[in-house]
């Protein structure tokens, strides 16, 4: 045990450890993330019996957090490969070459986790192109606290999303991710159909 406590607190091995504690944290967080979410997804739409629907959050879980551990690995091994490669120096593009390489190795199958996870993603990094509120404090190179949107150009981009979802949805909704796609069913047509009071009010025909 002592050894291993050694070799854990050695900055020799810092680079190398960096890399597997990277996966511990993305298999840990995969599991925190999708876990719940499949849970409760599972309890308000899920059809079958209760086997069928823990096994369908088992098989979310682990994909999701396999991923993630999968991800980090990649991304991690091949910054470490680069930096050694370049004389122990971290060049701007190593980030997006790590990231182009794990995001296709990793999320290039698409599944329906791997769906969720890579339009959440999309939805980031569309949405850090609106303005900030205030200019970045920190200096070039190191890592910065989120700064909120403008207000002014948030409800430009919260209006066209919006505008846009719903034109969508209306004249090419076999383009839309399907939970979404079942989501705006359920509220705008699902909405126009009820037979008595109880369908009205309780629950859909």
């Amino acid at each position: 045990m002592e050894a291993l406590e050694a070799i854990a607190t050695n900055p020799a091995y810092h680079d190398y450890l960096a890399v597997l504690k990277g996966a511990r944290n993305g298999f840990v967080y995969g599991v925190k993330v999708r876990f719940p979410h499949a849970l409760v997804m599972s309890i308000l739409f899920g059809r079958g019996d209760i086997q069928t629907r823990i096994r369908g959050i088992y098989r979310a879980t682990k994909q999701h957090s396999f991923n993630l551990a999968k991800f980090v690995t990649i991304y991690k091994t091949l910054m470490l490969l680069q930096r050694k490669a370049n004389g122990n120096k971290e060049r701007s593009a190593d980030t997006f070459i790590a990231g182009l390489i794990g995001g296709y190795v990793v999320f290039g199958e698409r599944t329906a986790v791997n769906e969720q996870i890579v339009l959440y993603v999309v939805s980031r990094v569309v949405s850090s192109f609106i303005p900030r509120a205030h200019s970045p404090t920190a200096a070039p190179g190191a890592p910065s606290k989120p700064l909120p949107p403008d207000s002014r150009h948030f409800s430009l981009f919260a209006a066209l999303s919006w505008a846009a979802v719903m034109w969508l949805y209306a004249n090419r909704g076999w383009t839309i991710q399907p939970g979404m796609f079942h989501s705006m069913t359920y509220l705008y047509r699902d909405s126009d159909k009820w037979k008595n009071l109880k369908t009205l009010l309780w629950h859909n025909t």
